[in-house]
């Protein structure tokens, strides 16, 4: 096997393959490495964990064809740093070689047979708008668990409605619902839960495309968009029942401009930590900010904002007040609650289609 390409070109395919391959699966090797495929003029490269596969085409100046299976972690940073903007890769024997002006690697390969053969969803796709799609990623997989001990938290939620598609991610301890107007990518009915790791790199994957593709099995789910190709297990877990949480209304809503809002949070959270809560007060033509951290020192914003119902005081992680904050989209936000020990929720003012729900913090004084 042997080809040249652009080192550019082949370094974000491998880092996107470097992040995907096991590092965790020592009985399996191959499992944390890269397979290269060529075939004339077309490279294909597939890594995958068992769990999750990414699988990219490029276009390369193909010298002789062949396969190879190499660390994804080693190849990519080796590939990244290369001298020159044209790179070699060689395999012959035992070894596969990178080498670009007078630089030049060699690594030890695994073995081709070793590697999986990747299965994908094999059922009909549909196409969908790529950007609509990666703004309702970025909006709700921030909310889902990394926790493996409660893998069903690990998870997005996707539901067929009967006029749109709901996503829905929960760690506990805040809740991203957004809904997709006239999606029609799951059947009526549908449900299925896809693992939030996986819909973290598909957001990657996406980037500035247009459309992409999407297809479901019966255990499984693959995503095309660009060149890249990703395909995971779905998760065979019960989602837990969200609706409850959400008020059907809240007597007490404040309105403020989210830049300054998102703005403030962020230099408050210098000086707040995980147990330290920042304090919002939600006074009548203001929100007053607070944080006080023992031995580090305290301190405070005030922003205009507009109240619609009781002056109130409440307690928020600052991580996941600013996840909230930062994703919601327009130029004003609305924070709606009940008490200071009930969640709110967040949203963006004329904005229907999404909320972000977090639970508040304790107040110690």
């Amino acid at each position: 096997m042997k080809f040249r390409v652009e080192r550019e070109l082949l370094s974000e395919a491998l880092s996107g393959g470097a992040r995907v391959a096991s590092n965790r699966n020592n009985a399996m090797p191959a499992l944390s490495g890269v397979h290269f495929e060529v075939k004339g003029d077309q490279l294909i490269l597939t890594s995958t964990d068992n769990d999750l596969s990414v699988r990219f085409g490029l276009k390369v100046a193909g010298l002789q064809d062949g396969v190879a299976v190499v660390s994804a972690k080693l190849i990519s940073d080796i590939v990244r740093v290369m001298p020159e903007e044209k790179v070699t890769i060689e395999a012959q024997g035992e070894e596969i070689s990178v080498s670009a002006g007078t630089s030049e690697f060699k690594i030890h390969l695994f073995a081709a047979s070793d590697f999986p053969k990747i299965v994908t969803a094999g059922t009909q796709s549909v196409t969908i708008s790529a950007k609509v799609f990666a703004e309702s990623l970025h909006q709700v997989v921030r909310a889902a668990s990394s926790d493996m001990q409660r893998l069903a938290l690990t998870g997005v939620l996707m539901v067929a409605e009967p006029d749109s598609v709901c996503m829905v991610a929960t760690d506990s301890y805040r809740l991203a619902v957004r809904e997709l107007p006239g999606a029609t990518m799951l059947g009526h009915g549908a449900e299925i839960v896809v693992p939030g790791r996986a819909l973290d790199e598909l957001k990657r994957l996406i980037g500035d495309a247009e459309t992409m593709t999407m297809a479901l099995g019966e255990n499984r789910a693959t995503f095309e968009v660009g060149g890249a190709t990703l395909t995971t297990t779905l998760l065979n877990v019960e989602f837990p029942k969200y609706k409850q949480l959400i008020s059907a209304s809240y007597p007490n809503k404040t309105t403020t401009a989210r830049e300054p809002f998102l703005e403030a949070v962020r230099r408050l959270r210098i000086l707040a930590r995980e147990t330290t809560p920042i304090r919002l007060e939600m006074l009548k033509d203001s929100i007053r900010l607070s944080v006080v951290t023992q031995d580090l020192g305290q301190g405070e914003e005030e922003l205009e904002a507009k109240l619609d119902g009781s002056e109130i005081t409440v307690g928020f992680n600052s991580q996941y007040l600013l996840d909230g904050i930062d994703a919601i989209s327009g130029d004003e936000i609305t924070i709606e609650s009940t008490d200071p020990v009930k969640p709110a929720v967040l949203r963006g003012v004329g904005d229907k289609n999404y909320l972000y729900l977090v639970m508040p913090q304790r107040l110690t004084t």
